[in-house]
């Protein structure tokens, strides 16, 4: 049995089939392009989905399932994406456009979820009927898994953690409100920090990592400068780290979950992340005298998180 992920993303769209293994075993790609109509971006879905089929060596007809993970709030009973900021994108009746282009039933749900129920299928959270998994991307997504199943809550939104708010007043957001998570705990937001850093020091070695052009600026490029000692990069990053220890002190005293992990680009700096979080929630976390707690993990399909979980939402839960 062969079955065909789609991680949809706000910069790229990654598309692949995945055997009973949950190996994937083909791959297709293509550019979000966003801001454009939704039919425009399914067409290209749909032409990655074709080519990740033909990467497998097999056909459309060998496919049984099709699954997409999107941002947003995806309302996998009607099939409709009721917003999602960034994708510019509301009340888009996505998963009719996709079975009529790919013709097999499609199933939906929110990207953070596809992606949690990914790692608790066959990562790092493997082997437990409660997590969370985090994604640091263009925004802040959270999957959460309870009793086995994926929680979404009675309008399909409950679990976008990247939208509460840890600064009263902050930064505008693409949701409408100031001060979320995501504004300052994303990858973009990582980015936009260390570009500010950099116009206040001119001296500082991110403008030496990125040859002088700060629209080559990426997440890694604050973590090599505080590497090299950089004074600004080191700033950088440890603010940073301490907005992401916020909201994930938040997401453990809410959910108390077996295991938390942290996926998305950031997360490829492993202890350099992690081992400072994982201070600070020791030491603020409400049940940091409880026997049991949560265990704190670098996720460990990277990206394939999406695409695995995507391929398996026809199952309704863990097994």
């Amino acid at each position: 049995m062969y079955n065909l992920g789609i991680d949809l993303g706000g910069t790229g769209i990654k598309t692949g089939v995945v055997n009973e293994g949950y190996q994937i075993i083909g791959y297709g790609t293509a550019e979000t392009k966003i801001p454009r109509p939704g039919d425009d971006i399914m067409d290209d879905i749909a032409k990655a989905c074709r080519e990740a089929v033909a990467n497998a060596g097999l056909t459309m007809d060998d496919i049984e399932h099709v699954g997409i993970g999107t941002p947003g709030t995806a309302n996998s009973f009607t099939g409709i994406l009721e917003f999602a900021g960034n994708l510019g994108l509301s009340n888009y009746p996505m998963v009719d456009a996709l079975t009529q282009r790919l013709g097999k039933k499609v199933y939906m749900e929110n990207d953070a979820n596809a992606a949690a129920f990914g790692e608790a299928i066959a990562g790092a959270a493997k082997g437990v009927m409660n997590a969370v998994c985090i994604t640091l991307g263009t925004g802040v997504g959270a999957g959460v898994i309870i009793d086995g199943k994926i929680f979404a809550g009675a309008n399909y939104a409950g679990t976008e953690i990247g939208h509460t708010v840890i600064m009263v007043d902050g930064d505008q957001c693409t949701c409408g409100r100031r001060g979320c998570w995501e504004r300052y705990a994303s990858a973009t937001a990582l980015i936009s920090q260390a570009k500010a850093a950099m116009m206040a020091d001119r001296d500082s070695a991110m403008w030496d990592i990125v040859g002088g052009d700060i629209d080559k600026v990426n997440g890694k490029t604050p973590f090599d400068a505080m590497h090299m000692g950089d004074k600004s990069g080191t700033a950088v990053v440890e603010q940073y780290i301490r907005y992401v220890a916020c909201g994930v002190v938040n997401v453990v005293n809410v959910f108390q979950p077996d295991v938390l992990c942290i996926g998305g680009g950031v997360s490829k700096q492993g202890d350099t992340l992690l081992a400072p979080i994982q201070t600070i929630l020791e030491t603020e976390r409400f049940s940091r005298y409880s026997i049991k707690q949560t265990k704190l993990v670098t996720a460990t399909l990277g990206n394939d998180a999406g695409i695995v979980g995507a391929a398996n939402l026809y199952a309704g839960g863990l097994k």
